[in-house]
């Protein structure tokens, strides 16, 4: 069968679902890259059109492997085209190794975008003419690729593509996890010697009209390159503040706005850059931002940070960052269940109505995000403890887990061994401890199951009270390692799962049992929290009672 009939029943026949749609593809792309060069130019439109139609039925992962495979073999310059203007991730995969002649090249270069001419322009194996023209097209017209791409470029194996790139490229990691991770790379750095290099002073930058920077001098190009000074980020993340957004929508001169960098040593941090807009003398079109940028002055750092010793306030001004959105979405949501503005129609006062639930729901979560910044960073204070009733608050949790348990169809059953069951801590850490630690392992329990326990305290002598939870069948064999990991999850997210991971809230639990002088204990067969136990004093106050 030639070519051009393959290409003919391959149309005619309409894909039925998913996976008629895949062969499809896989099907059109091998027959044009192997012999498009000997097809007729009606076969090859058809054949491009089909191919994006099909585009959006056939998953990312699918259009990577094809891209992976036709690089190697193919030659024909209109399917390389196609492919350079997918999503970043499958354009980079086909411009790094394909192999195509000057002339394709330079035929193939206009159809391209910005990202995928910076692929090409990191490649070391092109003929020089192609070089030539893609600086002629000047720096603006090359842009960095997105940071999931550069580690499917750079970093992948030849010829796979790892499973944290996918995880990257097609879910994003948690926002929770993040902050974990950014709470333990503070608690590791701490330890760790200054760096030698000193941080940088000064640096110029450029913009284009969209407000990306495109050229820079003075700090290293990957921790400027691509980001944009048009929109605001948040959260810490690395970019420009809202003040720079707001002057660029107007055109303005920009003064001392807030730039995050992330890179070495030298280059990360906090800095200040102004900048003026610039417009074309001929035409008096609008070109961009001409700026520098420098570090801070003392008494522009936030909340008095003076040293890196204090960087646990990055974590407690991100803290700050997310409840003030939050609480601005909060309160608008109960103008609009409450009718303040007027009547609402019962749909949107319901939508409302959630919104405030969701709300409060986070608000819980990043007060423990404080409390886990806040513990880890600072010593336990053992002396303002007091005596606090556990098995009273171990009831309580389990009577505020009642709606769930009987949800999910799930036994919670936590016998008492010894006591009384009286600890040295701070009442609300106790409450968070358990109940955190309680509603974590009830999340990640299967529908039907049967969650056994313990509070022990054995004698008038055992320094520590016990909870032991025996281990849930989703995580009855996972390593301390992984249930302490903020991105794992037994076999999928569990239905109605929380928010917060399995990770988080064990590292939260552990942080504040650590504060009060306990632990948490993972063993092979149950998580144990221990928490010192003030049986001792309990019984003499009761023995004075008595014998009053």
């Amino acid at each position: 069968m030639t070519a051009d009939s393959m290409i003919a029943t391959i149309l005619r026949q309409a894909p039925a679902d998913r996976r008629a749609s895949i062969a499809a593809w896989r099907q059109l792309s091998d027959i044009l890259a192997q012999r498009g060069n000997q097809l007729d130019d009606d076969d090859i439109r058809r054949s491009l059109h089909a191919l994006a139609v099909l585009r959006p039925q056939v998953p990312e992962s699918v259009r990577r492997d094809s891209a992976r495979a036709l690089a190697r073999h193919g030659r024909f310059a209109p399917l390389v085209a196609f492919y350079a203007n997918d999503v970043p991730a499958v354009s980079a995969i086909m411009l790094r190794d394909t192999r195509l002649s000057e002339a394709d090249w330079l035929a193939l270069l206009p159809a391209t975008n910005a990202m995928a001419r910076s692929v090409l322009a990191g490649r070391g194996d092109l003929p020089d003419g192609v070089y030539r023209a893609l600086a002629s097209l000047g720096s603006a017209s090359v842009a960095l690729p997105h940071p999931e791409v550069a580690d499917v470029v750079e970093d992948a194996p030849e010829g796979t593509v790892t499973d944290e790139v996918e995880l990257v490229a097609e879910t994003g990691p948690s926002q929770i996890s993040e902050l974990v991770r950014r709470i333990d790379k503070y608690q590791s750095s701490r330890s760790q010697p200054p760096a030698q290099r000193p941080p940088r002073a000064a640096f110029l930058f450029e913009t284009g009209p969209d407000g990306v920077i495109h050229w820079v001098e003075g700090v290293t190009r990957g921790a400027v390159i691509g980001l944009s000074i048009a929109e605001a980020a948040f959260g810490g993340e690395p970019g420009t503040d809202g003040v720079a957004a707001g002057a660029f929508r107007q055109r303005a001169e920009i003064i001392n706005a807030r730039m995050i960098l992330e890179g070495t040593a030298a280059d990360a941090g906090e800095w200040r850059f102004s900048a003026l807009p610039w417009f074309d003398p001929a035409t008096g079109q609008f070109r961009g931002y001409r700026a520098s940028a420098r570090r801070p002055y003392r008494n522009e750092t936030p909340y008095g940070r003076q040293t890196p010793e204090d960087s646990g306030d990055s974590i407690r001004q991100l803290i700050h960052e997310l409840r003030s959105p939050l609480n601005a979405i909060s309160g608008f949501a109960q103008i609009i269940s409450g009718q303040m503005f007027g009547p609402v129609s019962q749909d949107y006062r319901a939508m409302a109505e959630t919104i405030v639930a969701d709300a409060a729901s986070v608000q819980s979560i990043i007060d423990d995000l404080e409390t886990a910044a806040r513990s880890n960073a600072a010593p336990a204070d053992l002396t303002s403890n007091s005596a606090v009733d556990v098995g009273a608050i171990v009831a309580q949790v389990e009577s505020d887990l009642g709606g769930l348990l009987a949800e999910r169809r799930i036994d919670l059953s936590i016998s008492r061994v010894g006591g009384p069951f009286v600890a040295v801590t701070d009442d609300a850490n106790a409450r968070r401890m358990v109940g955190r630690m309680l509603t974590a392992l009830v999340d990640i329990s299967e529908p039907g199951a049967i969650l056994v326990g313990q509070l022990v305290t054995e004698s008038p002598h055992d320094d520590m009270l016990q909870l032991r939870i025996v281990r849930p069948a989703p995580i009855r064999f996972a390593t301390a390692a992984e249930l302490l990991d903020p991105g794992f999850s037994p076999d999928g997210e569990a239905p109605g799962a929380a928010v917060l991971s399995l990770g988080f809230s064990l590292r939260l639990v552990d942080s504040l049992a650590r504060a009060a002088g306990g632990r948490l204990d993972i063993g092979h067969n149950a998580l144990t929290l221990h928490v010192p136990s003030a049986n001792s004093k309990a019984e003499v106050g009761l023995e004075v009672q008595q014998g009053e």
